[in-house]
């Protein structure tokens, strides 16, 4: 009780000439002048690697030697961290995080959460003269003053990109390193920034701390709950220049964007055909596999794909819940009814390269292609004759086969 005393009674009285950080004590300001200074004086037998403080070092040797002291009174799970266990064991007493009160930002530990609280109560007295933004530091501010001046000092020897920092400089040269410093205890998966693993940790402790304040529904991932909300406003920022689509994800934007381009930059590495999506790509591959995950309980017709098997059993329901608001005619699945729908508006966006002649769907544009490229993908057993499409297969083999008979 005494100590605790004189830590709230002592001044602060060593202060960074850098940032005006006070501290009580001389060695807490030795330690914190590292930071502005980059001294690392421990260095690692193994791997070289330098850290700042003795206790960074011994912790980091623990990847190498293999050896994790904490253990799980649970389960016996075993972590290289203190606070590894912790947000562990989290799973078995189903607490949830710290968070604050204010900005409900949630936290690994009680200790960030109290750091947190500090930096938002403590006084901001720097305030930026364009957005009014305060800063606790003046060295704060400048760094911040560069999104307004656009001013980006520090650069990548690398590939020239250039940054507003050094801290963000430091993280993007690891990329060209490939060193990845931060290690998941669970499943061994490295990351590249720490932030990076703390929400990747979620996956494993169940945590899913950010909440759409409109439908509760809850995420992992900050970036996910931000294009989740764009459900309930509606907003589609990205569009395609090509055909005036819009996406609320410039990624769903860009695997768009290859239907027009003729991009297929995923290859099969049994038979080299390419698709434009990774999940094509996926689907393909139980061609060469033979994988059908999918059966009907009706029929015992069994399918790659789980949604396929979902159309599938609305033959045996007779099931067709999409409806066109035009004419009234229904289909079995949403992208009939699409391609469908372009009868009404005249829309035609696949386009030939060749002969630049359009269709209402993308299986038609790819069988008239065959008309440039010479392809007759489907054979006739009996007579070895090739077809352009499929169907015209199915009647020569009735035709074939009663000739033969």
């Amino acid at each position: 009780m005494k100590q605790q005393q004189v830590i709230h009674t002592v001044e602060r009285t060593y202060r960074c000439d850098v940032c005006n950080k006070t501290f009580r004590v001389r060695s807490c300001l030795k330690l914190h002048q590292r930071v502005h200074t980059g001294e690392r004086p421990y260095a690692c037998d193994v791997c070289n690697k330098k850290f700042s403080r003795k206790q960074y070092l011994k912790i980091h040797l623990l990847l190498h030697t293999g050896e994790r002291p904490y253990c799980c009174g649970v389960c016996n799970k075993t972590f290289t961290h203190r606070d590894s266990l912790k947000l562990h064991q989290r799973v078995h007493t189903g607490d949830r995080p710290p968070h604050c009160d204010v900005c409900k930002k949630t936290f690994s530990c009680r200790g960030s959460l109290k750091v947190h609280q500090c930096i938002n109560t403590v006084e901001r007295p720097h305030r930026c003269d364009v957005c009014n933004k305060t800063f606790s530091y003046a060295s704060i501010l400048k760094v911040h003053q560069l999104v307004h001046t656009g001013e980006r000092p520090h650069r990548c020897v690398m590939c020239n990109k250039t940054f507003r920092d050094t801290r963000n400089l430091k993280i993007h040269q690891r990329a060209h390193t490939g060193e990845r410093l931060y290690g998941c205890d669970v499943c061994n998966k490295t990351f590249i920034k720490k932030e990076a693993l703390k929400i990747h940790l979620h996956i494993h402790t169940g945590e899913r701390p950010y909440c759409c304040d409109v439908c509760n529904k809850t995420f992992i991932y900050p970036s996910s709950l931000m294009l989740h909300q764009r459900v309930h406003t509606g907003e589609r920022s990205y569009g395609c220049d090509k055909c005036n689509k819009t996406f609320s994800d410039r990624r769903n934007l860009n695997v768009h964007q290859r239907i027009h381009t003729g991009e297929r930059p995923y290859c099969c590495d049994v038979c080299n055909k390419t698709f434009t999506f990774t999940s094509s790509l996926k689907l393909h591959q139980r061609v060469h596999t033979g994988e059908l995950p999918a059966h009907c309980d009706v029929c015992n017709k069994t399918f790659s794909r789980r949604c396929s098997l979902k159309v599938h059993q609305r033959i045996h329901t007779g099931e067709r819940p999409y409806r066109c608001d035009l004419c009234n005619k229904t289909f079995m699945d949403s992208g009939k009814l699409k391609v469908h729908q372009r009868i009404h508006t005249g829309e035609r966006p696949y386009c030939c390269d060749v002969c630049n002649k359009t269709f209402i769907e993308s299986g038609k544009l790819t069988v008239h292609q065959r008309v440039h490229t010479g392809e007759r993908p489907y054979c006739c057993d009996g007579c070895s004759k090739t077809f352009i499409r499929k169907h015209d297969l199915k009647k020569h083999i009735l035709s074939c086969c009663n000739q033969q008979s």
